[in-house]
């Protein structure tokens, strides 16, 4: 049965606005932050396993470096490939792939004889960890209403980054062990074989109602909705409000729009704004362990004070999940990039085991506020037809910046942390100027108003 007029039943996007939060949602973020978990795992499993990389002499200061940067690589490629594909193929199809890709690589990583080899298999890890966050950024915001848009993504964030302290957990147990395998490639293999577990959980989600909308597929995005709406009303016992009238999505567009009036001052905002805030969220998160090296700790401190650190992370995306639809977003982050800039600088002149420990867990906490926060922004800035498109492409500016950077705090490492410090400082407070210059607000207000 075709779906009926907008003036009838509402548009996909009234209909959604409309639902109160139920099973349905719960259930769907909880998959969705499956896949987070092992994203994020994977992107931070290197900063801890790196130090022992080093410190067991399978990888010198160079290849360590040389290998982030060729994850990052191969970020930027997924990010900008596969961001294209899920507005062409869909959210749901292009989620289970990226999945079994990353999974697939990482343990091949794992099992990898050589530096080169490693290398190799980062940079094909990492095209399917690119597009990761970017579809769960456009998946969440279509399929949750307006009102908990913000919170319900933060805390898609905030199960992921409890991967963080476990990867640094991980590490800290299996680094020193040589059971079969070395111990790092156990941390790796942990990472693959979780991702395989949540592909599996995840066959039952639904596409996307907006998306099929918008490819003109309407009986399917009707089917989705009708079976959303009796479950919501199964479980409140009452009949759901009529939908207010919003117009239905548009058709999908060529890429090219994205550089036109009205996306062109989004894109370059958004393109901007990511070859930054990489330098101040993974700058500090992909090489903390590093730093402490540097400063003379041994591994075992290093990996010790590295998970002090991260057991705050989750602490970011909870506040998140408690000021993302109450605060404008916004100036939420732009008030997180200065802070960010501070604690950062704090941290260099750190010394004492405390001061060390303190001055990193604030830096992790405010980072990863940060992150969900901006998460949540970035996919409210495009249209349906081009979410994933124009988030992926602005995205992969991150990805480029971290490979670029990468190679930049290398270099800036061998004159002293305090030079990073002052590099992601000034990196973070052009964000701050560029987002609360230039960024348009966005809390409360549809997808489709937002995104004109």
């Amino acid at each position: 049965m075709p779906i009926a007029s907008p003036g009838a039943r509402g548009s996909v996007a009234a209909r959604l606005d409309r639902l109160p939060l139920s099973r349905f949602h719960r259930r769907f973020i909880t998959l969705i932050a499956l896949g987070a978990w092992f994203d994020l795992y994977d992107l931070f499993m290197m900063a801890y396993i790196g130090a022992a990389l080093q410190d067991s002499r399978f990888l010198n200061l160079t290849q360590f470096t040389e290998v982030i940067a060729a994850s990052f690589a191969g970020m930027f490629v997924g990010t900008l490939v596969l961001g294209f594909a899920s507005d062409r193929y869909g959210r749901r199809i292009s989620f289970l792939f990226m999945l079994a890709l990353y999974s697939v690589f990482t343990l091949a990583g794992a099992l990898a004889a050589t530096p080169h080899m490693l290398m190799a298999m980062r940079f094909f890890a990492g095209i399917g960890v690119g597009a990761e966050l970017v579809i769960i950024d456009t998946y969440v915001a279509e399929v949750t209403p307006r009102h908990a848009r913000g919170r319900y993504l933060a805390i898609a964030h905030l199960i992921g980054f409890s991967a963080v302290p476990a990867a640094a957990l991980f590490s800290i147990a299996l680094v020193p062990t040589h059971w079969l395998l070395d111990g790092w490639r156990w941390v790796m293999i942990i990472g693959s074989a979780g991702a395989l577990i949540a592909w599996r959980l995840r066959r039952n989600l639904p596409e996307s109602p907006r998306w099929l909308e918008s490819m003109g597929r309407h009986e399917e995005a009707d089917r989705i909705l009708r079976q959303i709406e009796q479950d919501v009303r199964s479980e409140t016992d009452l009949e759901l409000p009529e939908p207010v009238f919003a117009p239905p999505v548009s058709r999908k567009a060529p890429l090219s729009e994205l550089f036109h009036a009205p996306y062109l001052g989004r894109t370059c905002l958004l393109a901007a704004f990511h070859l930054l805030q990489t330098v101040g969220v993974y700058g500090f998160a992909n090489w903390a362990p590093t730093f402490l090296l540097k400063q003379g700790k041994d591994l075992g401190h290093s990996l010790l004070y590295s998970a002090l650190m991260a057991s705050v992370s989750p602490l970011g995306p909870a506040i998140a999940v408690w000021t993302s639809d109450r605060l404008e977003r916004k100036w939420t982050i732009a008030v997180l990039a200065v802070s960010m800039a501070a604690s950062g600088l704090l941290f260099a002149f750190a010394s004492g085991a405390a001061g060390i420990v303190g001055a990193g867990a604030v830096m992790t906490v405010l980072s990863y506020w940060f992150s969900a926060v901006f998460h949540t922004y970035q996919a409210e800035l495009f249209p349906t037809r081009l979410r994933a498109t124009g988030v992926g492409f602005t995205y992969s500016c991150s990805r480029l910046s971290a490979v670029l950077s990468t190679v930049m705090i290398g270099a800036l490492l061998a004159k002293g942390p305090l030079w990073v410090f002052l590099f992601i400082a000034a990196a973070m407070i052009t964000v701050a100027i560029l987002i609360a210059w230039f960024g348009p607000r966005t809390n409360f207000r549809a997808l489709e108003e937002v995104s004109i």
